[in-house]
């Protein structure tokens, strides 16, 4: 069995859970609010999940990327629980993480991208969750592996603007406060 699958598989599926759960409880009159990642507000980050979580099951399944230039509809909350849970079944299959996928600006080793896969699902769910008044809960398994990716990708995150400066978070904080700090976030952030 495939190391990367039996590890990233369940962490994705969790994920995508509890971001479908999060969608389902977004306010219209939310949409306009901020999240912890400054450049997004609610609406902003559901079109740039649900872009990403599509563009995720496609290099899963081998597919090719659609070519930039085409106008992304919007995301609504019930569309970006689709995608997570699109993405997720994508990724459940061992034969996804062997390779390369075209996901991204490029083609990149499958495992990776499943990698970014739980990266985004993991953090960008968290500020949906946070900027919407709602918990965003995963098992500290998930939160181990969650950021054992931030960590891996921080560096290069933070050289492309992805990331923010680091924050400051106690060493025996729960891991997930520990990828939210690595990441740029403020794990006690309020809207």
């Amino acid at each position: 069995m495939n190391t990367q699958h039996s590890t990233l598989d369940p962490a994705i599926r969790e994920c995508a859970a509890a971001v479908a759960a999060t969608a389902s409880g977004i306010r219209e009159e939310q949409l306009v609010d901020r999240t912890p990642c400054e450049k997004f507000t609610v609406a902003e980050l559901l079109d740039h999940l649900g872009a990403t979580l599509d563009s995720a099951a496609r290099a899963a399944r081998k597919e090719a990327q659609p070519r930039p230039g085409g106008t992304v509809p919007a995301v609504s909350p019930g569309a970006l629980a689709d995608s997570a849970d699109r993405a997720a079944r994508a990724w459940s299959d061992p034969a996804a993480y062997e390779g390369t996928a075209e996901f991204g600006p490029g083609e990149l080793p499958a495992a990776f991208a499943a990698s970014i896969t739980l990266h985004e699902l993991a953090l960008h769910g968290w500020d949906l969750a946070r900027a919407t008044g709602q918990s965003f809960a995963v098992s500290e398994e998930t939160a181990r592996i969650a950021l054992g990716v931030v960590e891996q990708i921080a560096d290069q995150a933070r050289g492309n603007g992805g990331y923010g400066p680091a924050v400051s978070v106690p060493a025996d904080a729960p891991a997930f406060q520990r990828a939210l700090g690595a990441s740029g976030r403020n794990p006690g952030w309020h809207g």
